[in-house]
């Protein structure tokens, strides 16, 4: 069994009485000009009363802290994605459960995903900003969580993921340094790339080039 195997059969229109997970609105708005306008957008139903973004992305950046020199790694996923019928590149993800901050979210999420244990980094950058991840279509929010993985630990030398039935990921690890150059390779064989691991790709190759 891989993700490969996946494929969309059927696609059709969803009405509103189906939906489970978002919902479609009609929007009125009044432009600079002052006149009125309409607008389509789409919205999760999941986000929990009080909670500042839906969702979660983890960059989980391993390193085996017992060695004497240990190139920091990146962990993705291979996940099969119906509305583009694609297996798309992501980093870990996940929806933000009641109860939770971001930063719980993203450890649960990583355990479960990946079978990997971590901690947020502390250093100032550990937790990202509330990004918006196509205002103009909807308004899901995600937090980026940076969490470091420390493959020394016992947990981390065969991690076990901790999958709900319907999800079926696939692991894999790549050098931070070669995250763009991996990312134009996949692209090529025909992945789908997240627009979160594109962009870590592409800020990472931009400060390389501009050397900053």
């Amino acid at each position: 069994m891989s993700v490969h195997d996946a494929r969309v059969l059927e696609k059709s229109p969803l009405d509103a009485s189906e939906a489970k997970w978002i919902k479609m609105e009609k929007i009125r708005y009044k432009d600079p000009t002052g006149r009125e306008r309409l607008w389509e957008g789409a919205n999760r139903t999941t986000k929990p009363t009080g909670a500042d973004v839906d969702a979660v992305g983890i960059v989980a950046i391993l390193e085996d802290k017992s060695a004497v020199s240990s190139s920091p790694h990146v962990l993705l996923q291979k996940q099969f994605r119906p509305p583009v019928n694609k297996v798309c590149i992501e980093v870990p993800a996940g929806l933000v459960d009641a109860g939770e901050g971001p930063e719980q979210s993203a450890v649960r999420e990583l355990k479960e995903e990946t079978g990997y244990v971590g901690e947020v980094v502390k250093e100032g950058w550990g937790v990202g900003h509330v990004m918006w991840n196509d205002p103009g279509m909807c308004s899901t929010t995600v937090k980026m969580i940076y969490i470091s993985v420390d493959l020394s630990h016992p947990e981390n030398r065969k991690p076990k993921q901790q999958l709900e039935d319907g999800e079926f990921i696939e692991t894999f690890t790549v050098p931070m340094t070669d995250l763009h150059a991996e990312c134009r390779k996949l692209e090529r064989e025909g992945y789908a790339i997240d627009a979160r691991v594109g962009g870590l790709a592409e800020g990472i190759e931009v400060a390389k080039r501009l050397k900053l």
